[in-house]
């Protein structure tokens, strides 16, 4: 038997449960080679399915659910043979949405992984990437445990140090971090903030070390990384200006409407509805009457287009709808 290094530490219990599961692929390779027919599958790598749970899996789990059915069977064959009693615990996900918007995964990567990361009590984390390191700024924000501005620091300190251990492991960061933590006075609290960041750090399986705070309120922290850095861009495209910054003027686009209304009618379509953004809605609707856009368009084509506001719209966008209330593509 060859025992590595990374067993330093690891209890008999632990030990033995590796020793048994790989006694028990070894028979399972036997048993495949008895009466195989080229070409056959008689042992398979891990997958990245089964090198997660490998390293993650723990008694704490009570629950894993799968969307992919492929990955569902992996997932359950593995737990069945390393750890019989929590077979159950894996489901089968086929509610029709996306699985990670069912879960509030999406929410989450969307507020974690940006360049701003809020707290609850209203701190919040500033993440900056340079060339050679990473900086981290502790902000406050609306923060006020108390009159005494001490015990905030100290109190947003704790809970900011909670929350980069947590960023340090979901991102991967690596290298050289620099944590430009809230100044605090009294030795006491510097003290309790460098233990407490230990503490939560200690649940990292990469090598990492935490040195005291300066004098200046820096704490550096080093990391392994573990794997290319998770790096998840959570901007999106404008959807009025497609990332220009520019969208089109008002009149251009009234006048877009226009024309496609006038065509619209044309071609015989009658009780059609407007849907638009609230300010257009605004826009178009502003004056007495026939002074309006639409008491305008109503004079010139002979007949009434209802229109109606909608939030989820961006700016600029419209649609036209018949008396069907589809959609009508222009």
């Amino acid at each position: 038997m060859i025992v590595r290094t990374a067993a330093e530490g690891k209890n008999t219990a632990d030990l033995h449960e590796d020793l048994s599961s790989l006694v028990n692929m070894w028979q399972s390779i036997q048993n495949n080679l008895k009466g195989a027919v080229a070409t056959s599958k008689i042992l398979s790598e891990q997958t990245k399915t089964t090198s997660m749970l490998r390293d993650l899996l723990n008694e704490d789990f009570n629950k894993i659910v799968v969307n992919d059915r492929d990955i569902f069977t992996d997932t359950k064959n593995y737990i069945q043979r390393i750890a019989p009693e929590k077979a159950d615990i894996v489901t089968f996900y086929q509610n029709g949405s996306p699985i990670f918007d069912s879960f509030g995964i999406t929410k989450q990567v969307k507020s974690s992984f940006g360049k701003t990361v809020n707290m609850d009590s209203g701190a919040y984390l500033i993440i900056e990437h340079t060339e050679a390191l990473h900086v981290i700024d502790v902000n406050s924000g609306y923060k006020s445990v108390s009159n005494n501005q001490e015990q905030n620091a100290l109190e947003t300190n704790l809970e900011a140090a909670e929350e980069i251990a947590r960023q340090l492991r979901l991102r991967d960061l690596g290298g050289i971090i620099v944590v430009d933590f809230i100044d605090m006075k009294l030795p006491d609290n510097k003290r309790k903030l460098m233990e407490r960041m230990e503490v939560y750090m200690s649940p990292d399986r990469a090598k990492h070390a935490v040195l005291p705070i300066s004098k200046f309120g820096i704490m550096q922290i080093t990391r392994q990384r573990m794997k290319p850095e998770m790096n998840i861009n959570t901007q999106e495209a404008c959807p009025s200006c497609n990332g220009t910054g520019k969208i089109s003027s008002t009149l251009l686009l009234e006048d877009e409407i226009e024309k496609n209304l006038s065509y619209l009618v044309t071609h015989k379509n009658s009780n059609l509805k407007l849907v638009v953004h609230p300010i257009l809605y605004a826009y178009l609707t502003k004056g007495w009457l026939w002074n309006t856009k639409m008491g305008k368009w109503k004079k010139k084509f002979g007949q009434k287009t209802r229109l109606e506001q909608d939030s989820n719209y961006h700016l600029t966008e419209y649609k036209f709808f018949d008396q069907h209330d589809e959609e009508i593509k222009l």
